[in-house]
């Protein structure tokens, strides 16, 4: 059976999925990767760590699918984490730095101070804050280079050269487009970007489509050597692809760790209203922009609480939340500040409007509808800003799977929401694209009519008045910045 290997690296596990020609999910594999938290607000993982756990995933996928033939090579990946490696000896020379790391927080408020945010944001579609690689990329420099020979890039690049055995140094257009030193506009990486993050651009990797040639597999065990390596997208770009969102205003949230909001755009359109602009992918050389809002912690608040109020998983801290009517205390997940469309470093989690009749029921509530207030807000903040409305809109990843979770994503914003049953979303937008690049799919149309499992979820005519209200009067309490109490 001819077959795609996807590669979908994320933040806390990578995972292989094989995809036949007709769109089905042969097999699957998955291992953990590991995060560590070396200081108060920053986060890393282990590059090598990081390649060892995508290899044990397609070992443990290709197991299940003995037989299949591997035409190519697909990889969707975690975005804005970056790393450093050697030039000469291919060894990683520091940590990656997630997303998630906020230790280029002081970097950001120079940058802010020295009025740079709207030239950055102009060019780039990207606000200054930590979450954005531009101030991490010259962290890692400053640490690695000692003479060296260095390359840095997004994990895609990483995972490029390490599946061809560092005879590549490369990455696509959507990954280049999250690196804040990427020009969307001229569709290159930018001098004056450089000189603004103090970054060299000629150590960054070449920037290619989606859909292209990113070389071919060396040594990677179970895959023959010289497989081609036809794809390379970030994972929530791979989402919006797989779901066959190409219509302007179709778009998709993927909940996860974080969460991103997304809706396909027909041209570029300059980002306000605190969301930003991206390269969807790029194809033939025409890149596809997009609208997005970056939700910084979505469903990692889940575990949290559940761990809080003592049950023994996330199911059951659903399901006491589902007990609860809404409109109780508020609660805002801003464990790492706050991401679009607020953009605020400075916010803090806390629950608000506590009492002594406040239930255990309504603090999971809470914790819940957190998930879902955020996503009503970028949506709220997206159709501000292009003055449209939106087209089909599909949900993903393992929360979307709650019926629960995506009925108060729907009531909210007021819109049907497509709940796929596949959660690999973002894997089947990479195999598409690779398809797409050797001819295995023909074009657009024939990847939107390949079969879809999914069911709809219609708003449901509820109040929420009162979950509104406390919802901005808690992000209110979130943003203030604390005042020390003077001593006498």
């Amino acid at each position: 059976m001819r077959a795609i290997l996807a590669i979908d690296q994320g933040t806390t596990n990578s995972k292989a999925v094989l995809i036949s020609e007709s769109g089905d999910i042969i097999a699957r594999g998955s291992a953990p990767v590991g995060i560590s938290y070396p200081e108060p607000g920053w986060v890393e993982q282990d590059p090598d760590r990081i390649y060892a756990s995508v290899c044990e995933a397609i070992a443990l996928c290709l197991q299940n699918a003995p037989g299949s033939t591997i035409e190519a090579v697909a990889i969707s990946n975690q975005r804005e984490s970056v790393t450093a490696w050697d030039a000469e000896t291919g060894k990683a020379l520091g940590p990656v730095l997630s997303w998630q790391c906020r230790r280029t927080a002081p970097d950001c408020e120079r940058l802010i101070a020295g009025g740079h945010s709207g030239r950055v944001e102009a060019l780039t579609g990207l606000p200054l804050d930590p979450m954005f690689p531009g101030p991490k990329f010259r962290w890692l420099l400053d640490r690695a280079a000692h003479g060296r020979r260095v390359r840095i890039g997004t994990i895609d690049s990483w995972l490029i050269h390490c599946l061809t055995g560092g005879r590549k140094h490369v990455c696509d257009a959507s990954n280049a487009a999250r690196s804040q030193l990427f020009d969307l506009e001229a569709q290159t990486w930018s001098e004056e970007l450089g000189a603004i993050f103090g970054v060299d651009i000629r150590l960054l990797p070449e920037v290619l489509d989606s859909s292209a040639d990113f070389g071919t597999t060396h040594g990677l065990v179970g895959v023959p050597d010289g497989t081609p390596i036809r794809s390379a997208i970030g994972d929530s770009h791979a989402a919006l692809f797989g779901h066959g969102a190409f219509n302007p205003g179709d778009g998709k949230a993927t909940f996860g760790t974080g969460s991103s909001v997304m809706t396909t755009l027909p041209r570029f359109i300059a980002p306000r209203n605190g969301i930003t602009t991206t390269v969807a992918w790029r194809i033939a050389g025409q890149p596809t922009f997009a609208f997005e809002g970056n939700v910084l912690v979505c469903a990692a608040s889940l575990p949290w609480m559940a761990g809080i109020l003592g049950l023994p998983d996330v199911a059951s801290l659903v399901d006491l939340a589902a007990t609860a009517e809404p409109g109780g205390p508020g609660f805002v997940p801003a464990f790492v500040g706050l991401g679009a469309p607020y953009w605020n470093s400075d916010a803090r989690a806390l629950f608000s409007q506590i009492n002594f009749s406040t239930t255990r029921a309504q603090m999971a509530r809470s914790v819940t509808d957190s998930i879902a207030l955020q996503v009503h807000d970028v949506i709220t903040a997206m159709r501000t800003q292009s003055g449209g409305e939106l087209g089909t809109l599909y949900v993903d990843g393992g929360p979307s799977r709650n019926r629960f979770l995506m009925q108060c994503v729907s009531n909210l914003v007021q819109h049907a929401t497509i709940q796929c049953e596949a959660p690999e979303a973002s894997a089947l937008g990479a195999a598409y694209l690779a398809g797409l690049s050797i001819g295995l799919w023909r074009d657009l149309d024939a990847i939107a009519a390949l079969p879809r499992s999914t069911a709809v979820i219609e708003p449901e005519n509820i109040d929420y008045t009162a979950l509104l209200n406390g919802w901005n009067d808690a992000l209110a309490r979130s943003t203030l910045r604390a005042t020390p109490v003077k001593g006498e």
